[in-house]
C-alpha cells in the first residue's frame, strides 16, 4: 500500500537567510545543500556509516528504547571550527518538558567524524548563514546531535516532547536515511500565530533550517513497513550566548 507524502516547498540556497527572514524557517533540497555548502553531496554521504553504530539514549523518559544517539559541541568563528571537551546536554524545563533540566550525557561522536573537512565545511556554512541573519553575532555555539529512530517498540517517537524549540537560536535538521518506516511527517509552526506547514523529508541531506524565536517544530511517530524500519538525522544548534547551561 503507497503512503502519500507532502514535499517540502524548496528554498533556492541563495534565497535561504532571506526566507528564514521572511518565514522563520528555510527547506533545501539535496543538491541546494550541495550548493549552499560548496562541496559534493559524496562529502556528506562519507560521514552516513556512523549512523550504523550509535549507542542507545539511556535518558527517555517514556521508557522507549527507540532513540540512539550521539553529541558534540563545538565553537564556529571565522577562523574556524574548534572542538571543545564533551559535555552533558541541558535544555530549560521552559522548552523541554520531557527532557528539560536534566543533564543528559550522551556517548560522543567519533574523532574520525568531527575531523573531517566536510564535517568542518557544514559547520561553517551554518555558521556563516546565521550570522548573516544577526550581523551582530561572529562567534556560535554549536552542539550536534546524530540520532536514530527505530521501531524497537514498534513506534519510534522523534520528538517525544511534542511540537517544541530547543532555546538557541538557530536549528538545523538534515535528513541522513529513512527504511522501511512510514510517518515521520515534520511539522513547524509559527510561535506566534496559526501558520504552519507540514511535509515528510525523503531524500538524504534535505536541510530544514529553523530560526528557534519564531517557530515550534516537531516530527510525528515513525512505524515500521519492514521488519525493522529507521530514521536517521543530524540536528545541529547555534546559540550566540554560550551552551545552554553554562
Amino acid at each position: 500500500m503507497s503512503t502519500f507524502l507532502l514535499a517540502p516547498s524548496f528554498t533556492d540556497p541563495g534565497q535561504i537567510a532571506a526566507r528564514v527572514r521572511a518565514e522563520g524557517y528555510a527547506v533545501l533540497a539535496p543538491e541546494g545543500v550541495a550548493a549552499w555548502c560548496g562541496m559534493p553531496l559524496a562529502a556528506l554521504d562519507a560521514l552516513r556509516t556512523d549512523w550504523d553504530d550509535l549507542p542507545a539514549d539511556e535518558h527517555l523518559k517514556d521508557g522507549g528504547r527507540y532513540r540512539r544517539r550521539r553529541h558534540a559541541c563545538f565553537v564556529v568563528t571565522p577562523a574556524g571550527v574548534a572542538s571543545v571537551a564533551h559535555r552533558a546536554h541541558w535544555q530549560p524545563v521552559e522548552y523541554n518538558a520531557l527532557h528539560g533540566g536534566m543533564q543528559r550525557w550522551f556517548a560522543p561522536m567519533l574523532a574520525a567524524t568531527v575531523a573531517r573537512e566536510g564535517w568542518h565545511t557544514l559547520l561553517r556554512a551554518l555558521a556563516a548563514t546565521a550570522t548573516g541573519l544577526r550581523p551582530t553575532t561572529t562567534r556560535w555555539f554549536v552542539e550536534a546531535h546524530q540520532f536514530r529512530i527505530d521501531t524497537t517498540d514498534g513506534i519510534g517517537r522523534p520528538t517525544p516532547e511534542g511540537a517544541h524549540r530547543d532555546g538557541v537560536d538557530f536549528v538545523a535538521v538534515l535528513l541522513v536515511a529513512r527504511a522501511g518506516v512510514k510517518g515521520g511527517e515534520t511539522r513547524v509552526f509559527a510561535a506566534d500565530g496559526p501558520r504552519g506547514e507540514r511535509f515528510t523529508l525523503t531524500a538524504p541531506w534535505t536541510l530544514v533550517l529553523l530560526d528557534d524565536a519564531r517557530v515550534l517544530h516537531e516530527t510525528t511517530p515513525i512505524q515500521p513497513t519492514a521488519e525493522y524500519g529507521h530514521r536517521d538525522t543530524l540536528v545541529i544548534t547555534l546559540r550566540a550566548e554560550g551552551f545552554p547551561g553554562g
